[in-house]
């Protein structure tokens, strides 16, 4: 999560009701919000941070990208394993322990007294977000039933759309008033409030204690995603030799990984789901469409900051309008589905994505905000809009009932694997430059490149829509559609 928007498929599985919901539900939201919204502030703060966090700590454009790339590599990593894990041993337990987690490692994020430090608490933070966020939403789907489970959903939804909004700006304004390290300290007391509210939630059994987690997997996962990200940042920072070695081994670490999911009994990424082609065309499109959304937008808080001289708090609110947008707009393009089918919102929303990338590559040089970044950021928002419920859609009409939260945290693990590939090739767009502080004309020249590329991903991404997605005869809409 590098910037200030929601996944596709944070849609929950059809969780049929536990022990929890025999119990008060009076605390159950409150906790899961406020845990929740821990690490959707966090994804969406700290791409404002970065310019002032390269200052402060005198480091390289690269190590900036692991401070993001730690975070999102243990995530996405992890997040299906962590889903499992509540599923095994107790939801509230694994909440609880991401909480602790997610809280201590945010405390060193603040300590962090140089940049390695910083990403060795955010490798830690991204464990703790990988615990917290499926056991979050698990919790709230098997606390409630019937038509009180949907507007807790709700609830859960839209405060996670507000906090998604409005972390930019605050936390440029944490930034411009305290310093950096205050959009690390601030998860503190929002922590200690959540688990003070999770400890009045029953504890819960777990429901599934006869599949073991597949360990071995989310290793492997972890092991080749760490590989293609460290290959290309030493690729964008002049280490052609090392960045080399890594995308080579990367490639039989990928192979291992999925020769592991077909053998093993209880893999935690169903080899069985991708035989169905609109599942797999799905997530195919989710890797292109979030790799060019996270690489753009990771860039642009730079060219805004250094560039054009805006506070971190300008441009941290110029994110606004493609949050309000994208959060109002997703429950209305959920009724495309049913006017059109899927497969023409995923074919025009990132056609139109791509044309919002376009303009920004084209008026980078401008340093108004209204004619320059708004345009531009706002045909983006719109194209997200249209694909992001469909792309939800597709994804639970392509998979069985018993699987909805499976393919769901597929697709979640997806969106993630593209964004931290795109922010780890990042430095290529920077030639043989590896700052974006050495001069305002290389990172325009980069930031140029970096918005072109994005938006040759996102035609991809259409072009992959097109060729396989095939219409539902009997869609299967799921109840809520949230975007991330």
């Amino acid at each position: 999560m590098v910037a200030p928007h929601r996944l596709p498929c944070e849609t929950p599985e059809a969780y049929k009701p536990s022990d929890l919901a025999a119990h008060t539900t009076r605390w159950v939201l409150p906790a899961t919000i406020l845990g929740s919204s821990m690490t959707f502030i966090d994804g969406s703060v700290v791409n404002v941070a970065l310019p002032v966090m390269q200052r402060s700590l005198t480091t390289s454009f690269g190590t900036l990208q692991w401070v993001v790339n730690g975070y999102m590599l243990t995530l996405a990593s992890l997040i299906l394993f962590g889903g499992s894990a509540g599923d095994r041993f107790g939801r509230r337990r694994i909440f609880v322990i991401g909480l602790g987690t997610f809280a201590l490692a945010s405390l060193v994020c603040g300590l962090a007294p140089s940049a390695p430090w910083l990403v060795a608490a955010r490798l830690v933070q991204g464990v703790g977000a990988a615990l917290l966020t499926p056991t979050s939403l698990a919790i709230v789907g098997s606390a409630f039933s019937g038509e009180a489970r949907g507007a807790a959903l709700g609830t859960w939804a839209a405060a996670g759309a507000l906090t998604t909004a409005l972390g930019p700006p605050l936390g440029g304004w944490l930034v411009d008033t305290i310093g950096w390290r205050a959009i690390f300290f601030i998860n503190l007391p929002i922590a200690a409030a959540a688990l003070l509210f999770a400890l009045k939630l029953p504890a819960d059994r777990g429901i599934d204690r006869s599949e073991p987690l597949d360990r071995g997997g989310a290793v492997l996962a972890a092991l080749s995603l760490g590989l293609l990200s460290y290959g290309l940042i030493a690729l964008g920072e002049g280490a052609r030799l090392g960045g080399a070695v890594a995308l080579i081994c990367a490639v039989p670490a990928i192979w291992i990984f999925i020769r592991h999911e077909a053998r093993t009994r209880w893999p935690m990424m169903p080899p069985s789901l991708f035989r169905d082609r609109n599942f797999s065309g799905a997530n195919a499109l989710t890797v292109l469409l979030y790799a060019a959304l996270s690489g753009a937008l990771f860039l642009l808080p730079f060219m805004l900051i250094e560039v054009h001289g805006y506070t971190a708090t300008a441009a941290g609110a110029a994110f606004l309008p493609f949050s309000a947008i994208v959060g109002l707009g997703s429950r209305w393009s959920g009724g495309l589905v049913n006017r059109f089918g899927a497969r023409l919102p995923l074919v025009v929303g990132p056609t139109v994505t791509a044309a919002g990338f376009a303009i920004l590559a084209s008026s980078g040089d401008n340093p108004i905000y209204w004619s320059g970044v708004l345009p531009g950021l706002m045909v983006v928002s719109i194209g997200m809009t249209i694909t992001i419920a469909p792309l939800t859609t597709t994804v639970f009409d392509s998979a069985p009932d018993e699987k909805s939260g499976t393919a769901s945290g597929i697709n979640n693990a997806a969106a993630r694997a593209g964004s931290l590939i795109a922010v780890a090739a990042l430095g290529l767009a920077f030639g043989a430059v590896a700052s974006p502080q050495a001069g305002g004309s290389a990172l325009a020249s980069a930031y140029r490149a970096a918005m072109i590329a994005a938006a040759v991903l996102a035609g991809l991404s259409a072009l992959t829509g097109a060729l396989t997605i095939r219409p539902r005869t009997t869609p299967n809409v799921p109840a809520l559609q949230v975007s991330k």
